[in-house]
C-alpha cells in the first residue's frame, strides 16, 4: 500500500516493524539494543509495540541500526528546477481561493 494512504499511526507502526526486522537481522536483543543506543529497555519495547517514541530515540536507535543515512532526505528542499519562474507565477490569473 501506498505510504500516502496510510494514517501517520500506520506508518509509525511500520517504522517500529522495519526496526524490529532490522534489529533481528543483526542478531540484536531489545536489552542489548537498548545498551548500545542509550534508550531505555521500556521505550524500545514500548516502540516496536507500538510505534510510539520520541524523535532523539528514534535517531539514537537508527544510529545503531546502521540507519540514520535515511533520515538525511526527510525533508528535503523541492528543487529549484522544478519551481516556475517568478515571471510564470506573476502570469498566472488563476483563483486562489473560493468566493465563500
Amino acid at each position: 500500500m501506498p505510504i500516502f494512504m496510510l494514517t501517520p499511526k500506520e506508518i509509525a507502526e511500520h517504522i517500529a516493524k522495519q526496526a524490529q526486522v532490522k534489529r533481528l537481522s543483526l542478531d540484536l536483543s531489545q536489552k542489548s539494543l537498548s545498551e548500545l543506543s542509550g534508550v531505555s529497555l521500556g521505550t524500545l519495547k514500548k516502540f516496536e509495540r507500538t510505534g510510539k517514541i520520541s524523535l532523539e530515540s528514534l535517531l539514537r536507535i537508527a544510529l545503531n541500526l546502521d540507519a540514520l543515512e535515511e533520515f538525511k532526505e526527510l525533508f528535503k528542499p523541492t528543487p529549484f528546477e522544478n519551481l516556475s519562474s517568478l515571471d510564470e507565477l506573476l502570469k498566472e490569473n488563476t483563483r486562489k481561493r473560493g468566493r465563500k
